[in-house]
């Protein structure tokens, strides 16, 4: 047989497209070509098979090869392709029987010697795989270095393989004990290492925020002075936050699979991303040639820690506006577009003025009223809108501090209270409070008539949108299913309100 025609995936987004691998083998003047939209990695695998088949023993055909990654007008990236190539060239010159490969689909990245090295997008390419309508169900040949991560799409048959040889005696095998054994995940217990919220001294209304955040899933900006505890407060966020179902954990794993920093024992563990101030609006959002996520879709179901976000370039901080509103974001280039997930809980921090000490108690602020005012003006207006809790983070007096009395609550009895919160909001309406549209929000965040009148002249006073007038209603729920209330009553909008005058009082 002088054709071969394999089965394996491209990488689009969040989507893996099945794609053929068609070598063909025919007489003329020996060559290697790869057609079907090809970029240099892959037009580059050329060199790996020809140097990994030779390696391992087989022989490279003296003939014309022509290899077409189908459909044509996908592009093609990575060297995932290696291992298709490699085996469709043996099963076209009758080195290998091809009769068992249709059964099968494949991706790998062949070294010199023939060894199989990792990919990114295993788990997408496994779900994808999994999904497809497309004949009977295949199994999935790859890297061992992946098997752990596409086996967690749990219906799905993996065969992992450390080199090329492996693969070609799974098919050439006349006895079981010489072929590929489906491989079994082996998921660790999950691992928290979070510091503990007892290690924080006083803030107890940051604190507070902080738990009425994580019980409904709100942003966070914590403005205070250098050395307040703003770091020390969001490292400490992320153990507090509920228990990731294994939707979310699969959804956060097969981002990070497509950055290639998956690892199995971050199995279930909220991501938390602390990007620099000097990071660029593609690494915020994702983006390149080949659209990559960003550091809000790797921080999907999880926490993105912007520390210092006034000296964040103000572009970058706007092109958050519509994924926090959305929770997916949508790269569009010339070529390619793509969509990633990217449902995240900001947690910002930030100085009071340029030089950080305003309304200290030292009085060693020198920041006039026009500097303070421009060093505010660099989160707009709508970026500020959809920051739900606005807290202030005082600096902590030195007789407070050593005071084995000022310490927190740990980290497991507030985790405790947020997933009990968290649990009605399932329950009422099968997602947190923050993700209400507005329909919903008159059907489950209805007023008393002291708090409706509260709320409206609050809302009078200080000149709010209707999209803050939302968002308070949404973080007065949150405080009602911390205390366990079905109504929100006249202190649920009380406490709600002034999480969001930290700004306007300075």
């Amino acid at each position: 047989m002088s054709l071969a025609v394999l089965k394996s995936r491209a990488l689009a987004g969040m989507e893996a497209p099945e794609v053929s691998v068609e070598v063909h083998l025919a007489n003329g003047l020996p060559s290697f070509t790869i057609v079907g939209l090809p970029d240099t990695e892959v037009k580059e695998s050329r060199d790996r098979v020809r140097a990994a088949l030779q390696n391992c023993g087989f022989e490279m055909p003296a003939r014309r090869i022509t290899v077409n990654l189908a459909p044509a007008d996908l592009p093609k990236e990575s060297g995932r392709f290696d291992l298709p190539i490699a085996l469709g060239i043996l099963a076209a010159s009758g080195q290998l029987p091809g009769d068992q490969l249709h059964h099968y689909e494949f991706a790998g990245e062949l070294s010199l010697s023939g060894q199989l090295r990792p990919i990114r997008g295993a788990l997408a390419m496994t779900f994808a795989m999994q999904r497809s309508k497309t004949g009977a169900p295949r199994a999935f040949i790859l890297p061992h270095a992946n098997a752990d991560e596409a086996a967690l799409v749990s219906e799905a048959s993996i065969y992992p393989a450390h080199t090329l040889l492996e693969v070609c005696a799974h098919f050439a095998a006349r006895a079981s004990q010489t072929m590929l054994q489906r491989h079994q995940p082996m998921l660790p217990a999950p691992i928290f290492p979070y510091p503990d919220f007892s290690d924080v001294q006083g803030q107890q209304q940051a604190r507070r925020a902080l738990e009425v955040a994580a019980a409904g899933g709100h942003n966070v900006l914590m403005v205070g002075p250098p050395g307040a505890g703003k770091t020390m407060l969001a490292s400490r966020f992320p153990g507090v936050l509920p228990p990731m179902s294994d939707e979310e954990a699969l959804e956060s794993a097969a981002v990070h699979s497509l950055g290639g920093n998956f690892k199995v024992e971050h199995w279930k563990r909220r991501p938390y991303r602390a990007p620099h101030q000097t990071a660029s609006g593609v690494a915020l959002v994702g983006g390149g040639n080949v659209p990559r996520p960003g550091e809000i879709s790797l921080a999907h179901c999880g926490v993105l820690f912007l520390d210092e976000i006034a000296e964040f370039d103000r572009r970058v901080l706007d092109v958050l506006r519509q994924p926090m509103e959305s929770g997916v974001i949508s790269i569009s280039r010339a070529a390619r577009q793509a969509e990633f997930p990217a449902r995240f809980q900001l947690i910002a921090a930030m100085n009071p003025c340029p030089c950080g000490y305003l309304g200290h108690a030292s009085g060693r602020c020198r920041c006039t009223p026009d500097a303070v005012l421009r060093y505010h003006s660099r989160l707009s207006g709508p970026l500020l809108d959809r920051i739900d809790l606005q807290i202030e983070v005082a600096a902590m007096p030195p007789a407070s501090l050593g005071r084995q009395a000022d310490a927190g609550e740990t980290t497991q009895r507030i985790a405790v209270r947020v997933a009990a919160a968290f649990a009605l909001q399932l329950v009422r309406q099968g997602k947190s409070n923050q993700r209400l549209n507005n329909t919903e929000i008159e059907q489950h965040c209805r007023l008393e008539q002291h708090g409706e009148h509260l709320l409206h002249s609050a809302m009078l006073r200080l000149h709010w949108s209707a999209r803050t007038y939302h968002r308070v209603l949404r973080v007065a729920r949150s405080i009602a299913d911390l205390a366990g209330s079905a109504a929100i009553t006249h202190p649920h909008i009380a406490e709600a309100i002034q999480y969001r005058r930290v700004l306007r009082e300075m």
